[in-house]
C-alpha cells in the first residue's frame, strides 16, 4: 500500500499568501512615501525663501539709513551710501524670527553679525536661546507602539533624496556660512535643505538686504523641519492603522474561505482515500450537493463515480460466481465421464462417453470464448469514445452481408441455396420489399444518426438478427424496421418463432440464461448473447426491451426487441 505525504493546512497558507499580497504591497508603498516627503521638503523651503525675501524687503525698508544720517556709523567704507542702522534692525529681526519661529541672523555689508534670534546679549555676555518642542497631545498606548514601529522602519527604509550633513558653525563670520556667502556674492536668494547627524532636517535661506543698488547686509534664516518628519510620523501611522484593521478583515475572510473550501475537501479526500483502501465496508460519499458550488460538483460526481464502482464491483462478483458455476456443470460432466471411460470394457459405452467428453469439452471452449468476448466488450465499452452513427447504412449493411453467398448464416432450404428470410423496413418504406438492402444509397442522402460505436453497435444487432432467425421455423420471415419520431430512434427485430414466456421477459437478458428451441443441442450456447446486447445497450445510454407479439386471440406469434436511442438527427 502507498503512502502519502498529508499536507496539512496547504490550502490555507495559499489563500492568505494570495490574500494578502495586495494589503502588503499597498502598506509598502505607502510606508515609503519618498515622494510626498520630498514634495514637503521643496514646499517648506520655498516657504523659507519667500519669508527670508520678505525679511530682506522689510529691513531694507526700514532699519537701513544714508551714511550722512548715521554720522555715527563706524563702518564706512568708499561707495557705500546706505548702512544698517543695527538698533532698529536687531529689534526688527528679532519681531520677525518671533512670528515666524525661525532663526535669523543678519550681517553688514561687511560680513559681520548685528544679531542672532537665537542668541541675546546679557549682562554676564551672550545668552544661547534653544527652542522648546511644540506641545503634542496625550496619545493612545497604540499609537505610541505604531509611531515607535515608524520610526524604526524609516531608520531602514530609504529615501528617494539624501540630503547634505549639515555642519554647524561656531563663529560669527558671514564667510563661514556658505548659503550666506553665496547671497552675499551673487546678490540673490539661496535656499537649501539639510540633514544633521540625528537626521533631523535642516532648513537654511539666505538673501541679501539691497538698498537701491547698494548691498547693504545679508539675512540668514534656519529652521528644524521636525514638522515634516511629524507629518510623515503621523501619515505612515493612519496607514498602519488602517492597515491593522485591513489585514485582520483579511486574514479572518481568509481563514474562512479556506475553511468553507478545505474542510469539505478533507472530508471528500478522506472517504475517497477509505474506498480506495477497502476499509469500513460501503462507504459513503459526504453529500454536498446542497452547496450549488464547484465543490457540490465535485460531491455529487465523487458520489456517482463511487456508486458506479460498487456496481461494477458488484457486477464482476456476481459474473465471477456465474462464470464457475456455469464452468463446473461441464467439468463435472467431463471428471464423471472420465472417471467412467476406464471400467467400461464395451466399445459402444466408451464411444457415447468419449462423444459426451467431446461435447462437453466443446462447450468449455464456447463458454471460455464466450466470457472472453464478455470481459473484453466491457473494457471496449470503458476504453472507446462515442461518436455519430448512420443506423440506416449499418442495418443496411448487415443484412446485404448476411444475404452473401459467402456467408451462410440463415435458413438453408434442402436445395443447399440460402433462403431470403429478413426483411429490412426504412422510415416511409412499408412495402416489405426484401430488396432494400440492394438499393443503391442515392448521393446527399440524409442518413438517420445516434450516438454510439459502431463496432459495439453491429454486434448488438448481429446478436438479435441470429437470436431470431434460430427461433424462427424454417422460411419464415425476420422483420428489422426502422423508424424515427419526436428525437428517438428505434430499431424492432421481430421473428415469428415461438415467442418467450411471459415470466421470463427480464431473465432472458441475464447472463449465462438460455432458452433455446427444442431442436438444438443442450449446450449448444453460453447464454451471454442477450446479456452482452443489453450490457451495450445500457453503456449507450439507450434502452432494450422484449414483448410477444400477439394475433387473433391474443395467439403468440412471435418474439419483438426494441431497441430505442436518441436521435442525432
Amino acid at each position: 500500500m502507498s503512502k502519502r505525504r498529508k499536507r496539512t493546512g496547504s490550502l490555507t497558507i495559499r489563500i492568505l499568501a494570495v490574500n494578502l499580497i495586495a494589503p502588503l504591497v499597498l502598506v509598502a508603498g505607502l510606508l515609503y512615501l519618498g515622494q510626498y516627503r520630498d514634495t514637503l521638503i521643496e514646499s517648506k523651503l520655498e516657504t523659507l525663501k519667500v519669508e527670508s525675501q520678505l525679511f530682506a524687503g522689510v529691513i531694507a525698508e526700514g532699519a537701513v539709513a544714508s551714511i550722512e544720517e548715521n554720522e555715527g556709523y563706524l563702518y564706512r567704507q568708499a561707495g557705500h551710501k546706505s548702512v544698517l542702522v543695527n538698533e532698529l534692525s536687531r529689534r526688527m529681526v528679532l519681531h520677525l524670527s518671533e512670528a515666524t519661529h525661525n532663526r535669523a541672523r543678519l550681517f553688514d555689508h561687511n560680513g559681520d553679525l548685528i544679531v542672532d534670534s537665537h542668541r541675546l546679549m546679557g549682562p554676564e555676555g551672550p545668552i544661547d536661546i534653544t527652542a522648546l518642542p511644540p506641545l503634542t497631545p496625550p496619545t493612545d498606548e497604540l499609537t505610541e507602539y505604531l509611531r515607535a514601529a515608524v520610526k524604526l522602519s524609516m531608520e531602514y527604509m530609504p529615501t528617494n533624496t539624501t540630503l547634505p550633513l549639515y555642519k554647524p558653525v561656531s563663529t560669527d563670520k558671514l564667510s563661514d556660512l556658505e548659503d550666506a556667502y553665496l547671497a552675499y556674492q551673487d546678490s540673490d536668494t539661496v535656499a537649501r535643505s539639510w540633514q544633521n547627524h540625528d537626521g533631523v532636517i535642516i532648513l537654511t535661506a539666505a538673501s541679501p538686504v539691497i538698498k537701491g543698488k547698494n548691498l547693504v547686509g545679508v539675512i540668514y534664516l534656519s529652521k528644524e523641519a521636525t514638522d515634516i518628519e511629524n507629518s510623515m510620523i503621523k501619515l505612515r501611522s493612519d496607514v498602519l492603522r488602517i492597515f491593522l484593521a485591513a489585514l485582520s478583515i483579511t486574514i479572518l475572510l481568509s481563514l474562512y474561505l479556506a475553511n468553507v473550501i478545505g474542510r469539505p475537501l478533507r472530508k471528500l479526500a478522506k472517504a475517497a482515500e477509505m474506498v480506495r483502501q477497502g476499509k469500513g465496508g460501503r462507504i459513503d460519499i459526504p453529500d454536498l450537493r446542497h452547496r450549488n458550488d464547484e465543490i457540490g460538483e465535485l460531491s455529487m460526481a465523487l458520489h456517482d463515480m463511487t456508486r458506479a464502482l460498487r456496481d461494477r464491483m458488484d457486477t464482476i462478483e456476481k459474473f465471477a460466481a456465474d462464470v464457475s458455476h456455469e464452468l463446473k456443470n461441464p467439468l463435472s460432466s467431463l471428471r464423471s465421464a472420465l472417471e467412467t471411460v476406464e471400467r467400461i470394457d464395451s466399445d459402444d459405452d466408451r464411444k457415447r462417453l468419449m462423444h459426451i467428453i467431446h461435447h462437453d469439452v466443446q462447450r468449455l471452449d464456447r463458454l471460455i470464448s464466450d466470457i472472453s468476448k464478455a470481459s473484453r466488450i466491457d473494457a471496449e465499452l470503458a476504453r472507446d469514445e462515442l461518436a455519430a452513427v448512420n443506423i440506416d447504412r449499418l442495418l443496411s449493411q448487415l443484412v446485404e452481408a448476411r444475404r452473401s453467398p459467402l456467408i451462410r448464416v440463415g435458413k438453408v432450404a434442402k436445395t443447399g441455396k440460402e433462403e431470403n428470410n429478413l426483411v429490412l423496413l426504412m422510415p416511409n418504406d412499408e412495402t416489405g420489399n426484401d430488396d432494400n438492402a440492394d438499393k443503391e444509397e442515392a448521393p446527399n442522402k440524409k442518413h438517420i444518426q445516434v450516438f454510439g460505436m459502431e463496432g459495439q453497435l453491429a454486434q448488438v444487432f448481429d446478436n438479435l438478427i441470429t437470436n431470431a432467425l434460430s427461433f424462427s421455423p424454417q422460411g419464415e420471415k425476420v422483420t428489422i424496421r426502422l423508424t424515427e419520431e419526436e428525437g428517438t430512434v428505434t430499431v424492432t427485430v421481430d421473428d415469428n418463432g415461438p415467442g418467450i414466456p411471459e415470466n421470463k421477459l427480464e431473465e432472458i437478458f441475464e447472463r449465462f440464461y438460455s432458452e433455446r428451441p427444442k431442436h438444438e443441442d443442450y449446450g449448444s450456447h453460453s447464454g451471454l448473447g442477450l446479456s452482452i446486447v443489453r450490457q451495450i445497450i445500457t453503456a449507450h445510454n439507450a434502452t432494450i426491451t422484449a414483448e410477444n407479439r400477439k394475433g387473433d386471440n391474443d395467439k403468440v406469434i412471435g418474439a419483438r426487441f426494441t431497441v430505442t436511442f436518441k436521435s442525432l438527427s
